[in-house]
């Protein structure tokens, strides 16, 4: 009788799931280590062998089989790197999963972003912990990157124009700037934001 080897976990993927694991796969800015495991839960979803896995993306067997186990028992919160202590552990795995999606998916009452304190009442942590899991899983949800981009093909031109105006200001000229409204709010960005993912802060406009 041939041998079939160990039986593989049996992998299915949500709708959401799929999604976000594609879109981390497709980010320039995604961490090498994060997008691979990413791919290896996309390529045993189609029902590929964890061996051809590893030859289709340059990993092992045995890599894939864990990353493919850690899918299966807690979701994409179960492809970051789970703390390993010196002493005893402390924190089960089912509580690291709960840190990170809980981090990811979610943001407290009467606050924008969680903090350690926060995050460790809510889960009956301690503080140090919480902070473990992040760093492990390279998650800052106190950080926030911004960026602005033109699409104005004068823009260049306009700096120009605007930055001359302080450098060189006509004679007897009075050159003022405004760079707020009284009364005015904005409610709204004009671009989505993009959401804090492992490696990687929340990004605005």
């Amino acid at each position: 009788m041939a041998r079939t080897g160990r039986p593989k976990a049996e992998l299915t993927l949500s709708d959401e799931e799929r999604a976000a694991l594609e879109e981390w796969v497709r980010r320039r800015s995604t961490p090498q280590a994060w997008a691979l495991r990413c791919r290896i839960i996309l390529a045993c979803a189609e029902g590929v062998s964890n061996k051809d896995v590893a030859t289709q993306l340059g990993s092992t067997p045995h890599a894939v089989g864990r990353w493919r186990a850690r899918f299966v028992q807690y979701r994409i919160a179960g492809l970051g790197d789970m703390p390993r202590p010196g002493g005893p552990r402390t924190v089960t795995d089912e509580q690291v999963a709960d840190v990170v999606a809980k981090t990811l998916q979610s943001t407290p009452k009467n606050a924008t972003h969680w903090s350690t304190r926060s995050m460790a009442k809510e889960l009956g942590l301690s503080q140090s912990s919480v902070s473990r899991i992040w760093r492990a899983f390279g998650l800052q949800p106190h950080r926030s990157e911004t960026f602005k981009l033109s699409t104005d093909p004068y823009f260049v031109d306009k700096v120009h124009d605007v930055v001359g105006l302080y450098l060189d200001p006509p004679e007897r000229a009075l050159v003022f700037c405004v760079d707020e409204k009284s009364q005015i709010q904005a409610l709204d960005r004009s671009q989505p934001v993009l959401p804090m993912m492992p490696g990687v802060p929340e990004r605005a406009t």
